[in-house]
């Protein structure tokens, strides 16, 4: 599939952008050089008559984004979290993206339904209404359950979404394998592991039975954070192309005038998004990992509502506590650590000089201090740190893109209930509870104790393997010197029973 005919793809996403008046608009709002604006035009223009010529009710950027696909809607759902990138115009219009796409129609979201669950409609639910937001990949209906009479959210995805969405992979699969070939200094960044990690996440999200699984885990893990609230998954009702929910009363979270009328607090709002994302992403390893605007909403309490669960991010202990070190030495000035950190996880090449690479990291956190988010200038500050990367040879670690990806999208809508929001002072106190926790002599004894459990599993076989590794010593069998790994586990085995009750005991005091 990966093949040359990707190439009328990725020119019609040019020749569509110029048809549909978005080409400017676009280059405006990211302040494009002259250079790369004569190379758009030249390249977009002669081809204009190939480009999808979308709705013309709609203003340019979006009009252009969601009649390229479902892909490219996804792009522009994290750029409108970004006014500071692109404009406020342009943020205001590509949120529309987010819920609010032409849907279909309710008798093809009944005959999927009824197909998914195996039985009539009307017989599950008593009222089914039209859609009331309709995303890229799916769309949702409220409904009253017959039995119950209580108010659900019926998710159903749209038809042909897994082809309509395969088309737009292969075509970025082909445009990553151009870059590589034609900009080899781009391979550092691996463009094709990026486009195949971002593959599995969304595919991931056509599966409806893993959102389910997902939010279930999700609201296991959350249910003791204060201000936060998650919808019941409804299992029953539920399978791989539907998915049924209890009812989320709330203002979008987007709204900055609807929750200013209801007396909400903005600033308070802005913090605890961005501090319950740090939370789930560090405590818990687990986060929503799409968490704009038209996926949170705000309930009558003040509560922040979390929806949508097809994009969930998972980081292991040991990256959680890196990364948790270097925002924490971010935060306390302390460049050198947060350089050495660098060096210790590998993610800086060794051969290279740990006081410049510190030095280079005090230029791009330096200038943070003290400003509000209203004198920042993100694509400056993104610029500089895709220098200092490439100078020092850091590569893209795709199994962070997800969770940098959603700290751009977080940071950005907090950033439009408090332009003036420090990120940096928000983040501290729940990086240093983490750093407290996770970080010294209990989070030491729990590693030992888990350690542990995992080597005393091997408890049932320790006899055998001690007879028989006494036995072969006893008749000079050289077997053990042969093979020296085998008796260094078995006395490992041993030390981790008999060492279990000490380590217990260690976490309890400690």
């Amino acid at each position: 599939m990966r093949g040359p005919h990707n190439i009328l793809r990725l020119i019609r996403t040019g020749a569509t952008l110029e048809r549909t008046g978005a080409m400017g608009v676009v280059l405006d709002a990211f302040d494009a050089p002259k250079p790369l604006r004569v190379a758009a035009r030249l390249l977009g223009w002669p081809f204009k008559w190939l480009g999808y010529n979308g709705d013309p009710a709609v203003p340019p950027a979006p009009r252009a984004l969601t009649a390229l696909g479902p892909a490219y809607i996804k792009f522009g759902q994290v750029l409108s979290t970004r006014p500071d990138v692109v404009g406020d115009e342009m943020a205001t219009q590509l949120r529309v993206l987010q819920d609010k796409l032409p849907p279909f129609s309710v008798a093809e979201a009944k005959q999927m339904v009824a197909s998914e669950l195996g039985v009539p409609v009307d017989t599950v639910f008593s009222e089914f209404s039209e859609p009331v937001a309709a995303a890229s990949i799916a769309q949702v209906h409220k409904a009253k359950l017959a039995l119950t009479g209580e108010t659900v959210a019926v998710k159903v995805l749209r038809p042909n979404i897994e082809k309509d969405f395969r088309k737009d992979i292969d075509a970025f699969y082909f445009a990553a394998s151009l870059i590589e070939l034609l900009s080899p200094s781009s391979r550092r960044l691996r463009p094709m592991d990026v486009i195949t990690h971002f593959e599995g996440v969304v595919m991931g999200e056509l599966d409806l039975r893993l959102e389910s699984a997902a939010a279930s885990e999700f609201a296991s893990n959350t249910a003791q954070d204060d201000g936060f609230q998650l919808p019941e998954i409804k299992w029953d009702l539920s399978s791989r192309r539907v998915m049924t929910m209890s009812w989320a009363d709330g203002l979008p979270l987007g709204d900055n005038d609807a929750l200013d009328a209801a007396g909400h607090d903005r600033v308070a709002l802005s913090e605890r998004v961005l501090q319950l994302f740090l939370q789930h992403a560090l405590r818990d390893g687990f986060f929503h990992a799409d968490m704009h605007q038209g996926n949170l909403k705000v309930a009558p309490n003040g509560d922040i509502i979390a929806l949508d669960f097809g994009i969930m991010g998972h980081i292991d202990e040991y990256t959680r506590r890196v990364y948790a070190e270097i925002l924490y030495g971010f935060i306390r000035r302390d460049y050198k650590r947060v350089a050495e950190v660098h060096f210790e996880a590998g993610y800086v090449p060794n051969d290279r000089d740990v006081d410049e690479f510190a030095r280079a990291l005090r230029a791009v956190g330096e200038p943070i201090f003290g400003m509000d988010a209203t004198r920042i200038s993100m694509g400056r500050l993104l610029s500089y740190l895709f220098e200092v990367t490439e100078r020092f040879g850091m590569e893209t670690r795709t199994e962070l893109i997800l969770l940098q990806r959603t700290m751009v999208v977080v940071e950005g809508v907090a950033r439009s209930l408090d332009p003036k929001m420090n990120i940096w002072n928000v983040a501290k106190p729940i990086v240093e509870d983490y750093i407290k926790t996770s970080i010294g002599p209990r989070a030491f004894a729990k590693d030992l104790g888990k350690t542990a459990l995992v080597l005393a599993r091997f408890g049932p076989r320790l006899p055998g393997l001690m007879e028989q590794l006494l036995i072969e010593q006893a008749q000079g069998t050289p077997e053990p010197k042969k093979n020296p790994a085998r008796a260094a586990v078995l006395w490992a085995l041993v030390g981790a029973v008999i060492g279990g009750g000490l380590v217990a005991i260690v976490e309890v005091f400690f």
